[in-house]
């Protein structure tokens, strides 16, 4: 299945499926961007069952602002709505495939766990006055 290029309006859909979204953050007069697209599509077509969304940061400032993209490309992947990776630079695509054998192998019960005690372990925000 090709990528999907994501919008401020379907991302948030997006990221709440559950499963693997890789995200690709680039722009059209990105060099190494360019040379990371045929990566990202191979990828993409091998593995149907993960979704692959391509965010043009030109189109979609808003998004790349939120996510404090700095640097294209930029790959982030989520898991069940939970941000495992994220890194600029494109990957070659032995990389690629390592990752998302990783990203796969990740026991979730064991990440969502950890979330919850790193948050238990935070300190109460002080109220505004």
């Amino acid at each position: 299945m090709p990528a999907i290029p994501l919008t401020t309006k379907s991302f948030q859909e997006t990221l709440e499926k559950p499963g693997i979204v890789l995200l690709d953050f680039w722009a059209a007069w990105c060099g190494p961007c360019r040379n990371f697209a045929p990566i990202f599509e191979k990828a993409a077509d091998k593995h149907p069952d993960i979704v692959f969304g391509k965010v043009d940061t030109e189109a979609e400032g808003e998004l790349a602002a939120a996510f404090e993209i700095r640097s294209i490309p930029t790959l982030m992947v989520f898991r069940d709505g939970v941000m495992l990776f994220a890194q600029p630079g494109a990957l070659a695509g032995n990389v690629l495939e390592e990752l998302i054998q990783k990203v796969r192998e990740i026991d979730m019960d064991a990440v969502r766990k950890e979330i919850a005690a790193h948050e238990a372990n935070q300190p109460e925000a002080a109220p505004s006055s």
